[in-house]
């Protein structure tokens, strides 16, 4: 198992050092906290691009039977990159907000300290809860539970991630001072298409497979579920639900500033969004 771990294990947080270390060199007037930042951001658009790809294979893959068709690649990225990188993930958050405050000159952030990560989890609760459900939940649910079945739908929650590397485009974009660019407000556009469909529509869409598996309509098939099923598809889909309407309030507010003349650099829509 330390064997399977140490793929991801390696190649996530290897990347982000390494993005620290050359992003300096080419964006000297950059503080830590912006490199940082695009690390972290850098990093999680590659591991996006990674899940997407194997959930199209997977999902392509298992068109027969979306109950019993099966792919090698479902559990093994699960174990091979999906939990390094959620374990990894936290703690580059943590340093992202840490270099952040201490930037801004709190006196909590001199070092780190018990303080600093509380201050941490407080502010990205719902966030670090995310990640820890996946670890705790999700992974052994897809691993042990579910009776080598289902790798279909493992496929499609592969895809939630295709937004990820928009809305780390959106932050990157700000920090090249690009925010008022065509660019951004079209890659906004695509934040908001690619979240809808694939992080909250795609929930719906799996229902709708399975029931035509079984023969039976969409109304009828939460019924046809276990109720930790619908309860584990409802805990997921509450956060995407809320981060996706703190999108479109950030884009109507985008919207708004842009008719106004003269008025301050709009504030893009995946400001303060990561969407996991």
């Amino acid at each position: 198992m330390l064997q399977v771990l140490a793929c991801g294990a390696v190649v996530f947080p290897g990347l982000f050092f390494a993005f620290r270390k050359i992003l300096p060199c080419v964006f000297k007037h950059w503080s830590d906290a912006d490199v940082v930042l695009v690390s972290e951001r850098l990093v999680s658009s590659l591991h996006a691009v990674m899940a997407t790809t194997v959930g199209v294979i997977v999902a392509t893959s298992c068109r027969e039977s979306v109950i019993d068709d099966r792919h090698w690649l479902a559990p093994y990225f699960i174990v091979w990159y999906g939990v390094p990188y959620m374990t990894y993930d936290i703690f580059a958050m943590y340093l992202s907000h840490y270099h952040r405050f201490r930037v801004k000159g709190h006196e909590d952030y001199k070092r780190h300290s018990l303080r600093t990560v509380q201050s941490f989890v407080r502010r990205e609760f719902l966030l670090v809860l995310h990640h820890i459900a996946l670890l705790t939940i999700l992974l052994p649910v897809t691993l042990f539970f579910r009776r080598d079945q289902g790798d279909f739908f493992i496929g499609c929650l592969f895809l939630t991630e295709l937004s990820t590397p928009f809305v780390s485009l959106g932050k990157i974009f700000i920090q090249l001072s690009l925010q008022e660019s065509w660019l951004h407000k079209a890659n906004g556009g695509m934040v908001l298409l690619t979240f809808f469909v694939f992080r909250i529509a795609l929930f719906p869409y799996m229902y709708w497979v399975y029931g035509r598996h079984y023969g039976i309509p969409l109304y009828s098939v939460p019924f046809h579920l276990p109720l930790s099923t619908n309860l584990g598809n409802v805990c997921i889909l509450a956060p995407q639900v809320y981060w996706f309407v703190l999108l479109c309030r950030k884009g109507y507010r985008l919207y708004r500033r842009s008719r106004v003349p003269d008025s301050s650099p709009a504030a893009t829509v995946t400001d303060n969004s990561k969407a996991d």
